[in-house]
């Protein structure tokens, strides 16, 4: 099964949901550690501990480790590590996009050495065609990519939305990256997904973009704290596969293992 698949069965399993990893200022206060290398690394190991056995798949945002410098990476390759062995399928939030032997570069952290992820985010904005190598690169390696695609912040609509209906910026990355997925998985759960917000309405049916016919999953920001819930998540999926991230609505009530599982179990059931 490639990554898809086995991340689909997951989701079947435990429900719709990544637990994001985002161990900024705010709630390390609230959890009573510093903020520091050593508190983001306590972070991350801390809320594997308590949600591996319910979590979907977990997304470390890897810029709150990154703000630590290399001590703070060191730390990120330790949690990395912690959901390596906890079996849970990883998608490090990294978001890169380059071209030539600078996205080789990038797909050398991630998708090998002490900071290899199960996925990546992948920024397509100096063109899709310039991400297929680290998409070949990482179907050979049994792993996958979340694409961006229609995303959360309100900001994104001056470039994805351009074009309009049937020719958007977002449609040709959704066209691309459908294309990739028929020619590795044909018939099944393919190993691309795609980032759409949670909270876009109905900017995929204005944009005439056919969410529906999608084969990979969707990766979707904005569930929970961000303000969207089952009621919007239907409205703009309809019956596609969507994993939502949700990371503040469960971090928060932390660092209480009990507190996390609650937090998870809230977000599922609103799913």
């Amino acid at each position: 099964m490639n990554f898809g698949e086995r991340l689909a069965d997951r989701m079947d399993d435990l429900g719709p949901v990544a637990v994001g990893i985002d161990p900024h200022a705010g709630l390390l206060d609230a959890w009573g550690l510093p903020d520091s290398a050593a508190g983001v690394r306590e972070f991350g190991l801390r809320t594997v501990d308590a949600l591996w056995e319910r979590a979907a798949a977990f997304k470390p945002q890897s810029a709150f480790f990154e703000r630590h410098a290399a001590a703070g990476v060191g730390a990120l390759e330790d949690v990395m590590e912690h959901c390596r062995q906890s079996g849970v399928p990883t998608i490090l939030d990294v978001k890169r996009g380059d071209i030539g032997s600078t996205m080789d570069g990038y797909a050398d952290a991630y998708l090998s050495g002490p900071l290899r992820a199960d996925a990546i985010t992948v920024s397509p904005y100096l063109g899709p065609g310039s991400l297929l190598t680290t998409a070949k690169r990482a179907l050979a390696g049994d792993q996958g990519l979340f694409v961006l695609g229609l995303t959360s912040n309100p900001e994104g609509a001056d470039i994805q939305h351009v074009g309009g209906p049937g020719a958007s910026v977002a449609g040709k990355v959704a066209q691309a990256v459908s294309a990739w997925n028929e020619a590795a998985a044909p018939g099944t759960v393919g190993p691309f997904g795609l980032v759409v917000g949670a909270t876009i309405g109905d900017a995929a049916r204005e944009l005439g973009i056919d969410l529906a016919s999608f084969r990979g999953i969707f990766l979707a920001p904005g569930v929970g704290a961000q303000g969207a819930g089952g009621k919007e998540v239907r409205e703009v999926f309809g019956d596609a596969r969507v994993l939502a991230s949700a990371s503040r609505s469960i971090l928060g009530r932390g660092p209480d293992a009990a507190g996390l599982r609650g937090g998870l179990a809230a977000i599922v059931d609103s799913l």
